[in-house]
C-alpha cells in the first residue's frame, strides 16, 4: 500500500482552515491632492458603496483655503466601477453651473458677523444615501449653509438628476429650533431596515465664531425613497451635557434602533452618544463614551456584521485619537487632529477595545464603509500642506483599504463564530 495518498489527505486537512484564512492586507490610494487642478484644498471625505461594489467617494473642493468654510467651494465625487482597481476622473456635482436659476445670497449670519470670507458661496456638506431598496444614489448637500438640495442616480454613478430643493424638512426643524445655518451630515446617511432614509443634521443661529456655534443636531429623514422629506426631533442641545454638538454619524443597532455618534467641543473631550427607536423620535440624553477620544473633529461609523448564531455583531469606527494634546495657543477647546485609528466594537457601540492606527501623523475627517465582500474601506485627508499641520490644511485624501484580520491583528476573521 502507498502511504503517499493517505499522507497527502491528512496533511490537506491539518491545513485546510490556514488555507481558507484571508491574509491580513492594507493598501492606500492617494484619490485628491491639495494645489491641484485649480483649488488649493480638497475637504471632507465621505464614502459609499453600492451592492454591486460601485464605490463612490466624495470631497469639497476651495479655491482659497485660507477663507476656510464660507469662501466659494464646490462638491466632487470620484467613482471607481471594481472595488477600487481603477479610478473614472472627478465630476463636479455641487456648484454654481448646476443651478442655473439659483439666487447667490450671502448668508445672513456671516454678513453679520462681518466673517472674512462671507461673501462667498460654498456649496458644502456633501452627504451620500444609499437606497438600498432601489438601488438609487442620493447625494444630499448644503449651498451656504442655508438651503438643501439632493440629486440622485439610478446607474450607479454614471450620471446624476438635477437638484432638487429639500423644503419642507427645514420648515419643520425651524418649528423647533430657530436657525439660520445648516449642515447635513457630511460623510454618509444610512437607510434603516425599515426602508427609512436618514441623514444627521447640525443647526445653528450662527450668532458667532465663524457662523457655526452654538449648535444642535436634528436629522432630516424620508420613509418614501428621498420623495418627500421630514425634520427630526433634536437630539443634543447646545449645552447640556454637550457643548455644541454638530457633524454626526449615525449606525442602525440590532434592535432596530438609531445610535447617533456626535462631535462636540465639550471639556470631557469624548465621544458624545444617543439613542432612538426609530431615529427620528425618543432621543435620550446624551452621554459619553470613555473609549473614544474627541478631537473635536468628523468621524466615521458603519456596522460590518450583525449578530447571529454564525455571526458576531461587529462595528467599525474611525477618528483621530490623539488622546488630549492641545493645540499651541487655543488649549481649552481644540485638540491637534492627528494619529488617525480605526476602532471595532462588539457591543454594539458600548465599548470599543480593538484599536489599530491607519495614518500616525496629521489626519483630519474621516469615513468608513463596509464593502459587499467584507472589506473595509476609510476615505480620510492625510498630511499637511507646507508644513504646517492644522485643521484646514490636510494635503491629500486617501482612501485605505483593509480587512478585519488587518484590523484585529488576526484576532478576529469574518468567518469566527460568536
Amino acid at each position: 500500500m502507498n502511504p503517499r495518498p493517505c499522507l497527502l489527505a491528512f496533511f490537506l486537512c491539518f491545513l485546510a482552515p490556514s488555507l481558507h484564512a484571508a491574509e491580513p492586507f492594507l493598501r492606500k490610494t492617494t484619490l485628491f491632492e491639495s494645489e491641484k487642478d485649480g483649488y488649493e484644498r480638497y475637504r471632507i471625505p465621505g464614502i459609499a458603496i453600492t451592492g454591486k461594489g460601485t464605490i463612490l467617494v466624495t470631497c469639497d473642493a476651495r479655491k482659497v483655503a485660507a477663507l476656510a468654510d464660507w469662501s466659494d467651494i464646490d462638491l466632487f465625487i470620484r467613482r471607481s466601477p471594481d472595488l477600487g482597481k481603477t479610478w473614472e476622473p472627478p465630476v463636479k456635482l455641487g456648484h454654481r453651473g448646476a443651478h442655473p436659476g439659483l439666487k447667490l445670497e450671502a448668508n445672513q449670519s456671516a454678513t453679520e458677523l462681518k466673517h472674512k470670507s462671507g461673501t462667498g458661496f460654498p456649496f458644502n456638506n456633501q452627504t451620500l444615501v444609499i437606497n438600498r431598496q432601489t438601488s438609487e444614489i442620493l447625494f444630499i448637500y448644503c449651498f451656504n449653509y442655508a438651503r438643501t438640495f439632493v440629486r440622485r442616480s439610478a446607474d450607479e454613478g454614471l450620471t446624476w438628476s438635477d437638484p432638487e430643493e429639500i423644503v419642507g424638512a427645514l420648515a419643520e426643524l425651524r418649528q423647533r429650533y430657530a436657525f439660520r445655518v445648516i449642515g447635513t451630515g457630511p460623510n454618509h446617511g444610512i437607510q434603516l431596515r425599515s426602508g427609512r432614509l436618514l441623514v444627521p443634521v447640525w443647526l445653528s443661529p450662527g450668532k458667532g465664531d465663524g457662523g457655526h456655534r452654538p449648535s444642535v443636531v436634528s436629522s432630516i429623514y424620508s420613509d418614501d425613497g428621498g420623495k418627500t422629506w421630514h425634520g427630526g426631533e433634536i437630539v443634543a442641545q447646545e449645552t447640556d451635557p454637550l457643548i455644541n454638538p454638530s457633524e454626526t454619524v449615525a449606525v442602525e443597532l440590532a434592535n432596530g434602533g438609531v445610535m447617533f455618534s456626535m462631535r462636540s467641543e465639550s471639556l470631557q473631550h469624548r465621544r458624545g452618544i444617543a439613542y432612538s427607536p426609530d431615529g427620528v423620535t425618543r432621543w435620550t440624553r446624551p452621554e459619553f463614551v470613555n473609549d473614544l477620544a474627541e478631537p473635536i473633529c468628523m468621524a466615521g461609523i458603519e456596522r460590518l456584521s450583525l449578530a447571529s448564531a454564525t455571526q458576531r455583531s461587529r462595528l467599525v469606527y474611525s477618528h483621530c485619537d490623539n488622546g488630549t494634546v492641545p493645540v499651541p495657543g487655543n488649549p481649552s477647546r481644540y485638540m491637534v487632529r492627528q494619529n488617525l485609528t480605526v476602532r471595532l466594537s462588539y457591543d454594539e457601540g458600548r465599548s470599543w477595545p480593538v484599536r489599530r492606527v491607519l495614518e500616525p501623523g496629521f489626519s483630519g475627517y474621516s469615513d468608513i464603509t463596509v464593502a459587499p465582500d467584507g472589506s473595509i474601506f476609510c476615505f480620510y485627508e492625510a498630511g499637511a500642506t507646507g508644513g504646517r499641520a492644522s485643521a484646514n490644511n490636510p494635503g491629500s485624501l486617501v482612501l485605505a483599504h483593509f480587512n478585519l484580520e488587518w484590523l484585529t491583528e488576526g484576532s478576529d476573521t469574518l468567518e469566527q463564530k460568536p
